[in-house]
């Protein structure tokens, strides 16, 4: 995917989002999710209200989650790696800030190697929010 198309999210959207999410659950092994589709669906829906949510491609092929009071980017999935959807997701993400933070998981160092060439460093590592179980690991970008 060469120009990724990167629009705002609408309602619409939340079903693919949704799935996105749960097929990257179900494909990772270390990750035991405790929510239906429909339940991230509904998670999802209710974080439009608050967050910037960010999809791109079409049909939608990865969403970034952003919580600009705080400036975290709370969730970032892509269908696939290696095509520029994430790339493109972040930057939008970043635009016109000076600071980002977010968690990623301990055992997902492909994130991690993405987040690095990103320009975020590793500033802590502690257990997790939702799942408990897996450690997470708290990255910083600063313009």
């Amino acid at each position: 995917m060469t120009d990724v198309v990167v629009r705002r999210a609408v309602e619409a959207d939340v079903p693919a989002m949704a799935q996105i999410v749960s097929d990257w659950e179900a494909a990772t092994e270390w990750m035991d999710s405790p929510y239906s589709v429909d339940e991230i669906a509904a998670l999802i829906r209710d974080a439009l209200l608050d967050r910037e949510i960010w999809v791109a491609g079409s049909p939608i092929e990865g969403y970034l989650s952003f919580d600009p009071n705080v400036s975290r980017v709370g969730g970032l999935y892509c269908r696939r790696t290696g095509a520029g959807v994430g790339k493109a997701l972040m930057e939008k993400a970043k635009a016109g800030r000076g600071f980002v933070w977010l968690h990623t998981h301990v055992p997902n160092e492909k994130a991690q190697k993405f987040y690095k060439r990103e320009g975020f460093q590793e500033v802590s590592r502690h257990d997790g929010d939702i799942h408990e179980s897996v450690r997470e690991v708290r990255m910083e970008w600063r313009a």
